[in-house]
């Protein structure tokens, strides 16, 4: 069975916010990490086993959910960590007298790419097939994500992210449960 599988398994039993991580960029490792916490923990060799074990104990699977809580918080760090590097690049830019052309351009291909998927859908609605509707529509709300990206990263933090952001201190500051 392969690490993801086989940590979608192990996650969605014990730890289903993972699910994000493990879909994400770094998915193959992370799976692995959920699997490998699983197996060291019940000292079994294969996932299946590592699951079934930790069904049957409760005191495991106790001790399972607070290392996926561990790896989430350790993961979150290095999310926050990441974007606030690349913030600090861009001031950097700035203080330095430049501009940050790249995202300069991210915003305003994004910008320009939602606005010609919109005006196609508007000004030929009834002349285009419905399958290209929605491919056009999954592109709309592809580029609005990337502009959501942009001014998240731009702006700063929506409540959810500034309560998340809270956790993190907590978590970081010894205040581990």
């Amino acid at each position: 069975m392969d690490p993801i599988s086989a940590a979608i398994g192990l996650a969605s039993y014990a730890a289903p916010h993972l699910a994000k991580w493990i879909f994400g960029d770094e998915g193959a490792t992370v799976a692995q990490k959920v699997v490998d916490a699983a197996q060291t923990l019940t000292g079994t060799t294969t996932p299946a086993d590592a699951e079934a074990a930790l069904r049957a104990n409760p005191e495991l699977l106790l001790r399972y959910k607070q290392q996926l809580a561990a790896l989430n918080a350790d993961l979150e760090r290095a999310y926050l960590a990441d974007r606030q590097s690349a913030r600090d690049r861009d001031k950097a830019i700035v203080q330095a007298g430049q501009r940050n052309i790249r995202a300069d351009l991210m915003v305003i291909g994004a910008t320009l790419g939602l606005v010609v998927c919109v005006v196609v859908l508007v000004a030929w609605r009834t002349a285009i097939p419905g399958e290209v509707v929605g491919i056009l529509s999954t592109v709309c709300g592809i580029f609005g994500s990337c502009l959501k990206d942009a001014f998240a990263f731009e702006f700063g933090s929506s409540r959810g992210s500034k309560e998340k952001d809270m956790l993190m201190a907590q978590i970081s500051g010894g205040g581990r449960a």
